[in-house]
């Protein structure tokens, strides 16, 4: 295992200010943490027959902008951290590359539009999976990915390098509280309350909510991450009490706040 090459990297990426790094294996594709699985197909291995090692980066979802969702506030975040995992996983690869390692980085969605899953409900990676494997955090009841300091509010994106670099240990404590505010608070009814992985979300209700707002420019949803309690974040933004959502009577300085937001930017 390249000791050298990880610290070498994890001060690159310190320099690029991204505050979520995590490595797995390819290997640990092959003996997942839990049953059912995803098909070979979807491993970085047959994606990139040379990788060795997957890199995931993790940006966070500000939460006071997430707050206003659905917003074009909250819509721009949403893009602007999209483009800004591309950026950073393409430099990362190239950065790898010329060191000798050919690598690659995987686009941070893997599919065309909303359009495309409704179809076709299913990414040609999963950047989720490859956060729980390199240690990042594990799924909560909205089979989104906790983190210890984001909670769901985090975007991931991942590289895909011959280097045999050293893993990072999995989490093993359940992050997630079962609190089911996501289940409860969700406008298209798309979770349930099965543990993960058998209580699958409905994709296509959540897909075709996505597209409505879309349709009025302030899409993604983000609600079942917003009301998540999970997350250091929540107590450096001073909201702890993750029912503040919907206690509009007892917070009326936040609801008119986030009332105000979205209701300019979009239809």
């Amino acid at each position: 295992m390249n000791e050298s090459l990880k610290r070498t990297l994890l001060k690159k990426c310190k320099d690029m200010e991204i505050p979520m790094v995590g490595i797995a294996s390819t290997e640990r594709w092959e003996k997942p943490p839990f049953r059912p699985w995803m098909p070979e197909e979807f491993y970085p291995q047959s994606i990139y027959p040379e990788a060795k090692s997957v890199i995931v980066i993790g940006l966070p979802i500000n939460l006071p902008v997430l707050e206003s969702s659905p917003s074009i506030h909250y819509s721009e975040l949403y893009r602007t951290v999209n483009i800004l995992l591309d950026q950073y996983t393409y430099r990362l690869s190239n950065y790898l590359t010329e060191k000798g390692y050919p690598s690659i980085f995987i686009p941070r969605d893997g599919y065309g539009s909303g359009k495309v899953l409704l179809e076709n409900p299913f990414a040609f990676f999963s950047h989720r999976h490859a956060a729980l494997l390199a240690g990042l955090g594990n799924f909560g009841v909205n089979n989104m990915l906790l983190t210890e300091k984001y909670g769901p509010r985090v975007r991931f994106g991942s590289v895909f390098t011959s280097a045999e670099l050293p893993p990072d240990p999995l989490i093993e404590e359940r992050l997630c509280t079962r609190c089911m505010r996501c289940v409860r608070m969700c406008p298209s009814n798309a979770l349930n309350e099965a543990d993960y992985p058998e209580g699958k979300t409905d994709k296509k209700a959540c897909t075709s909510y996505s597209l409505e707002l879309a349709r009025r420019h302030i899409s993604p949803c983000g609600i079942c991450i917003k009301v998540c309690p999970v997350g250091e974040d929540r107590k450096l933004y001073g909201r702890e009490d993750a029912s503040i959502y919907a206690r509009k009577e007892e917070f009326p300085k936040y609801h008119k706040a986030w009332e105000h937001v979205r209701a300019y930017g979009g239809k």
